[in-house]
């Protein structure tokens, strides 16, 4: 809707009577999900955010949020009867519902998880969780709503005696409690915990509530009355004290027997409260006027003012007996080591919230984020020191909740926090580098989306990936926005330096296998070889010459130092050897085949059929350069032979060779037709190196997108070559793989 098309603000904000009935009117006899009357859980829930002293746009939004699928025109219909803000407040409201039901998987899934890891992973999901519930409210007054929310449905479910869904109460203590904590709502806080505590612990909770003894007004009566006897003591001293109680709550209770592994005798602090005073002698004043009127616990009084505790939290701690007999903890500290202790390093939520063993010093959270909590809770302790209670909540609507990550989704709930900016291919590396490789598409709330679009917070990421597959270039390019992540585009730029590494060694691995060939030394070993030339390993030696970094003239110089091999070991493929006298098998590369009635012939392989054992050979007497083998099918013999039949010898394999005993190996031809793709010639170059083929030349060919290649490779069979093309034929694009010739 185009603001031309707005219709103008109301001239004054309705009142909180004005959106129930508005709500009444809409809504009727509606209820929730819950089971509760919508109307009755607005009036609860603005109730709830009325007492926070939030400025009035926030108190009709929590009475309106849930009125919006009821409405024809919600945006419309709200804006004109309440105005923008509140609108654009209900909506905020509204994308946070979005988190529910992920919260709820959360939930499920720390339920039940079990094991070290598992627990681990559990906190660091529930951490994410709750940043990224304050990350999509841009608003502070928006969790507050959400926040009163819970907390009326809950109240509904206590006085109607409903036990809601198991992961409601998980979900509570995991997300909303915590985060009510760390924003300093204790009036929130305590009675989202118990009531939680209430549904998820119930003999647990009657337990410990039978043991109090006592209801909870009776134990703030207590703490109220032992208050003003102190406050009496300490003016009667002139000593200027903040004096506050601080009457404990079930689930508090509960988690601290749990935490230190104590009994509920052994709790002293079930009811305690706190003395603040200017300065620190008047701490020690204090303690000595408690001590006076009630009886002290001495072991268990601490001074962690003249011994503070190693994170720096200074206080006096005491423990004396009541004129009930019953234990009390009291608190004594100035001012500024209370500030230090709310919102420093010793921060009270801070060992709160590290879990059942918090007690022991393990810390949740840290850096800028904690800044911009601390900064939060002084703004909502400020609302209660001025006269004007708009003011602060101005401040809390400049207030940035951001922070430099965002939080996303997998579609099974796990919470991932990325860099703000990131996109589907960074989330896709985040949680592994080969999905990262192989992703081609996203979908972010079920939609699919171009890899370059920016995500935000609280969208479920979900990545189409192929089975096969490297990363584009392009995706290097900052000018598409295809990564934000500095560790993703590193993981990018590996993959390209490992093909690039892989297609120079086998290059390099060509060039050199090519001066072995016409130096005549392709028997020598390529490990003793790398070592004279100053490389650990015969790959250094092939990435270096296939970079050009390194001149082949040093391999040349190399083999002539060298000195030379047993002729018995060479197996040059394309040499001429003479035949012993009085033998029937040539030798060198030729080695193995019998020339039938004819003594001391030089021998070749024929190079346009490269025949291999057992294939069917024929010999042709060529001029000045002996027999010529072929395959007996081979198109440029069988032409040979029709014109010059007079010179076709009839030739075999030696029995050596056809029973697998011979040590020669054969040049052969493998020809590969593919769509040419990143990482091809590394792929093709593993299966032979898989096989241990040896390869020792290689052509290569693009038209179109389609490539094709041609190999040279030792075998000592042809089944060594049908094996390696029916592998080849299962590489990633590749149409066609046969022998050639």
């Amino acid at each position: 809707m185009s603001s031309d098309t707005l219709p103008p603000p109301p001239a004054a904000l309705p009142s909180i009577e004005d959106a129930l009935a508005f709500v009444h009117e809409h809504a009727g006899d509606a209820r929730l999900s819950t089971g509760e009357l919508l109307v009755e859980h607005a009036r609860g829930t603005a109730a709830a955010v009325g007492r926070l002293n939030v400025d009035p746009p926030a108190v009709l939004a929590a009475a309106l949020f849930n009125l919006a699928p009821h409405l024809d025109d919600p945006e419309t219909m709200l804006e004109a009867r309440f105005g923008a803000e509140v609108t654009k407040l209900v909506f905020d409201v509204r994308k946070l519902l979005r988190l529910g039901t992920v919260s709820v998987r959360v939930a499920q899934n720390a339920a039940a998880d079990t094991g070290r890891d598992a627990q681990a992973e559990r906190r660091a999901q529930v951490e994410s969780l709750r940043k990224m519930l304050l990350a999509f409210a841009q608003d502070i007054r928006v969790v507050l709503i959400r926040l009163a929310s819970r907390l009326q449905s809950l109240r509904y479910y206590a006085a109607a005696k409903i036990t809601p869904a198991p992961e409601v109460a998980r979900e509570t203590l995991e997300i909303y409690a915590p985060l009510a904590n760390r924003l300093g709502i204790w009036q929130l806080k305590w009675e989202l915990e118990d009531l939680a505590f209430r549904f998820e612990e119930p003999a647990t909770y009657k337990r410990i509530a039978k043991l109090l003894d006592e209801k909870r007004v009776e134990r703030e009566s207590y703490v109220a009355e032992a208050i003003s006897r102190l406050q009496q003591e300490l003016a009667a001293a002139h000593i200027k004290a903040e004096v506050s109680g601080r009457p404990k709550h079930i689930y508090s209770i509960w988690k601290k027997m749990r935490g230190k592994d104590l009994d509920f005798s052994e709790l002293y602090d079930v009811r305690a409260f706190r003395v603040i005073v200017p300065d620190i002698k008047d701490c020690y004043t204090v303690l000595g006027i408690v001590h006076n009127l009630w009886q002290p616990v001495p072991k268990e009084f601490d001074d962690y003012i003249s011994r503070p505790k190693p994170n720096g939290y200074r206080s006096l701690h005491t423990v004396v007996i009541g004129d009930d007999g019953r234990a009390f903890e009291v608190q004594i500290r100035t001012q500024e080591m209370h500030q230090f202790a709310e919102y420093g390093v010793a921060a009270h939520w801070r060992y709160k919230e590290a879990g059942s063993k918090g007690y022991g010093g393990q810390f949740s959270a840290s850096g800028s984020y904690d800044e911009k909590i601390a900064w939060l809770r002084q703004l909502l302790a400020w609302k209660d020191d001025v006269a004007d209670h708009r003011r602060p909540w101005e401040e809390l609507r400049k207030a940035s909740l951001d922070d430099d990550h965002i939080y996303v989704l997998t579609p099974q709930a796990r919470v991932i926090a990325l860099p703000q900016g990131a996109t589907p291919l960074d989330f896709a590396y985040h949680l592994h580098s080969e999905l990262g490789h192989r992703c081609r598409g996203a979908r972010v709330d079920g939609a699919m989306v171009p890899l370059n679009t920016a995500l935000q917070n609280g969208q479920t990421v979900e990545i189409v990936a192929v089975k096969e597959g490297g990363p584009s270039r392009d995706w290097l390019n900052p000018q598409l926005g295809y990564l934000h992540s500095t560790r993703a585009r590193q993981k990018v730029r590996a993959w390209f330096n490992a093909v690039d590494s892989q297609e120079n060694i086998a290059n390099g691995r060509a060039m050199v296998e090519k001066t072995l060939q016409r130096e005549g030394r392709t028997s020598v070993s390529l490990d003793q070889l790398a070592a004279r030339l100053g490389f650990k390993t015969p790959d250094d030696l092939f990435a270096v010459v296939g970079k050009e970094e390194f001149s082949l003239r040093n391999v040349e110089q190399a083999l002539h130092d060298a000195p030379a091999a047993e002729p018995e070991e060479e197996a040059t493929p394309e040499q001429f050897t003479k035949r012993a006298s009085g033998a029937n098998v040539a030798h060198g590369a030729s080695s193995g085949v019998l020339v039938v009635g004819v003594d001391a012939l030089l021998t070749q392989l024929a190079r346009c059929c490269r025949p291999a054992p057992p294939d069917g050979i024929c010999g042709f007497v060529t001029r000045g350069k002996g027999v010529s083998i072929h395959r007996s099918d081979c198109p440029t013999f069988v032409r040979m032979a029709r014109r010059s039949p007079e010179r076709v010898l009839h030739t075999t394999w030696s029995a050596d060779v056809m029973g697998g005993r011979g040590q020669s190996v054969y040049p052969v031809d493998i020809s590969i037709e593919a769509s040419d793709r990143q990482g091809l010639l590394r792929d093709i170059s593993e299966v032979f190196a898989r096989e241990k083929m040896n390869v020792i030349g290689v052509k290569t060919q693009s038209r179109r997108n389609a490539a094709y290649m041609q190999f040279t490779v030792e075998v000592s069979s042809s089944a060594q070559i049908q094996r390696a093309c029916v592998l080849l034929g299962e590489v990633g694009g590749v149409v066609r793989a046969s022998r050639r010739g």
